[in-house]
């Protein structure tokens, strides 16, 4: 039940929007930050915070902090995008931030520039109206290199605040989340994300005579049938059932009438806490053993598997949904990896929180101009909740 005035919602709107815009026009590809965190720090310092910019090896990060002391809460995101894909599928330059019918036009815009506007204004507005009386610190963690490898991104960053011993207690990370409406759904978790290469060896010769060669399609064959076949757990409440997914398979030696000598691989699990990479590595292997197959091994771990259990956190993020939008919200743990993992880990309690996601990664991507007010009053709320200590109603 959203508690703000048409003018107040207006107001609002032109807030978030505005900053949106501007964060669209800079075309901040992946590891690009292209001035996104320059102007969102220009923000935050004339609020008091402090700034500090961690840039390593072309990756732009940001942390900002205002207060001190317990709790410590956060919101986290990132300020690049990926690529535009074909522009003449493009209704709207992508990078040239367009209305068109109620909806904003332009790549970031759901993922997830109008999550760090919004987020930015509701930081604003707390500030403006309750200077002096919040308690703990409210901290920010950007980044430009979510969308690519994040080696240098988030996950150095959370390195680096270990090792000075700072914890973050809450943090909502803008990830756009909704399904249909401002809201309706929220990550509390994400599954572990593991990569396989993997090699299988035989011998190339002449296909006319089939007692010279090992055929490694042929030897996969069986094997890939039977390790497409396992079950690998049953999921749980929070989790959906671990999943599979042979990516790449590549072989030949260019001609028809040769049997190539080796074949090469890919293949990615997305699982649950009920299972360990170790478990999944070791079975793997057994399976492709046991069918006599020569092969080698590459797992790399893109991320483990995280969820923020349900408790005081997660029932304040959705009373405060349903504060503001009059409906409940849906716990999930479904989609892809996020930087959600690099925080989570460190016993932060941890939601995604965003627009929604229909468009995202796509061409004309889009967000509705009707969700910036909503989303940002949503974020309002959790900051006077968990820095203030109450409802404060609505923003004027």
């Amino acid at each position: 039940m959203n508690r703000l005035s048409a003018e107040a919602t207006g107001r609002l709107t032109e807030k978030v929007l505005a900053l949106t815009q501007a964060l669209i026009e800079r075309p901040s590809v992946t590891p690009d930050d292209a001035g996104c965190l320059d102007l969102i720090g220009e923000r935050l310092a004339r609020l008091g915070f402090t700034l500090e910019r961690i840039d390593v090896g072309g990756t732009s990060n940001l942390w900002a902090t205002l207060g001190q002391g317990a709790p410590l809460f956060a919101f986290a995101g990132h300020t690049d995008v990926v690529p535009t894909g074909p522009l003449e599928e493009w209704r709207t330059p992508p990078f040239t931030p367009t209305i068109q019918n109620g909806v904003l036009y332009g790549r970031g815009a759901a993922d997830m520039k109008s999550s760090l506007a919004a987020m930015v204004v509701a930081t604003e507005e707390l500030i403006s109206q309750w200077q002096g009386k919040t308690r703990g610190t409210l901290a920010w963690l950007l980044t430009s290199d979510e969308e690519g490898p994040g080696t240098h991104g988030t996950k150095m960053v959370m390195d680096i605040l270990t090792k000075r011993g700072i914890h973050i207690d809450q943090c909502i990370v803008g990830e756009p989340s909704s399904s249909e409406r401002t809201g309706d759904v929220i990550r509390t978790g994400r599954r572990g994300s593991l990569n396989l290469a993997m090699t299988i060896r035989g011998i190339q010769g002449h296909v006319a005579y089939p007692e010279q060669v090992n055929n490694p399609i042929h030897r996969l064959a069986p094997a890939l049938a039977e390790w497409c076949a396992v079950r690998w757990d049953e999921g749980s409440a929070d989790f959906p059932p671990t999943s599979m997914q042979v990516t790449h398979v590549s072989a030949g030696a260019g001609a028809v009438n040769v049997v190539p000598g080796e074949l090469k691989l890919l293949a990615n699990f997305r699982y649950s806490t009920a299972l360990t990479p170790a478990e999944i590595e070791a079975q793997t292997e057994q399976i492709f053993t046991r069918h006599g197959i020569d092969f080698s091994t590459d797992w790399s771990l893109s991320g483990s598997p995280f969820l923020t259990p349900r408790g005081n956190y997660t029932a304040l993020i959705n009373d405060c949904i349903h504060h503001v939008c009059g409906y409940p919200t849906h716990f999930s743990t479904s989609g892809g990896t996020s930087d959600g993992r690099f925080i989570a880990p460190t016993g932060t309690a941890l939601v995604e929180l965003g627009p929604v996601n229909s468009t995202i990664h796509k061409v004309n991507e889009c967000v509705a101009v009707s969700e910036l007010a909503p989303l940002a009053q949503i974020y309002y709320q959790v900051l006077a909740r968990v820095l203030l200590e109450q409802e404060t109603g609505a923003l004027s």
